[in-house]
């Protein structure tokens, strides 16, 4: 009798096994967008349009500093150290945040972005960047890419196009991929000392991959608009797509706030609070 029931148990707990194994194996194949993997997406969105405003300020600060010299109206705070070594005709522009700096519009970072480009640029300039011991509110970045920026597009506005591979990896060890293209054309601002007053629409496309190797496709429908002095972005729609189904991640109506929604597959709109993504 007591063979019997340690028999039962034993196979008890091999069934038990080998349906919490293949659950795993359902959730990470799954075909549906589910909402946590587009909270991660707009968090690493985030970085990499807050990594980009801080690219073009230090590459102004360095090559138009008559309009962005006041300490007071920059947007880089004063505990950045920002250095440059020019060999032959290439700069290198070091910008180094230290064991951690406050932003002025309260995101965190620490470590440096190295940029690199010709010495003397024209009309437009291409530079490359890469992260070295980089954080984003206790998040490491990595990776690296490149920045078209052109003086004046067909609107007469400054842009920059940001092409990169970077990687986000949370304190917990689980980490997200993306790789693609922003546009980032500036139109507000430009021109004067302060950076209150700088705006920016974006577009652009890219994939996002997760460490459980769920993939997204991600497409802006609307111009997401990123006004410097707001800690998110204030309005735009996002397109995101695995396989047949897809979610809809809108940033609102242009208020200055950590607030979102989320649409799975056409369904009931979930709002999201960004400043509580992990």
């Amino acid at each position: 009798m007591k063979l019997s029931i340690i028999a039962l148990a034993l196979i008890g707990l091999v069934f038990t096994s080998c349906t919490d194994s293949e659950a795993v194996i359902d959730d990470t194949t799954s075909s549906e967008v589910d909402l946590k993997a587009v909270e991660e997406e707009a968090e690493v969105d985030k970085i990499s349009d807050e990594t980009s405003a801080i690219i073009e300020e230090a590459f102004l600060m360095e090559e138009f500093p008559a309009t962005k010299s006041s300490a007071i109206d920059r947007y880089l705070p004063d505990c950045v150290t920002i250095t440059v070594v020019i060999v032959q005709n290439m700069k290198t522009v070091t910008i180094d945040f230290g064991d951690g700096c406050e932003l002025r519009n309260g995101n965190f970072v620490s470590g440096k972005i190295i940029l690199e480009y010709e010495k003397d640029p024209g009309v437009s300039v291409m530079k490359s960047f890469e992260f070295d011991g980089f954080t984003f509110n206790d998040k490491s970045v990595e990776g690296s890419g490149s920045i078209l920026r052109e003086r004046s597009n067909e609107n007469g506005n400054p842009q920059s196009t940001r092409t990169g591979d970077v990687t986000v990896t949370w304190p917990d060890g689980s980490f997200a991929n993306k790789n693609g293209t922003k546009t980032r054309e500036m139109i507000e601002g430009q021109g004067t000392p302060a950076w209150g007053d700088n705006v920016f629409l974006i577009t652009g496309n890219w994939n996002f991959t997760k460490k459980d190797g769920t993939e997204l496709s991600a497409e802006v429908l609307e111009p997401l608009r990123r006004e410097l002095a707001c800690k998110f972005l204030v309005s735009g729609i996002i397109d995101l797509n695995k396989n047949e189904n897809n979610a809809v991640l809108n940033y609102g109506d242009g208020e200055c706030d950590d607030l979102a929604t989320v649409s799975i597959n056409g369904g009931e709109e979930i709002e999201i609070h960004l400043s509580n993504l992990r």
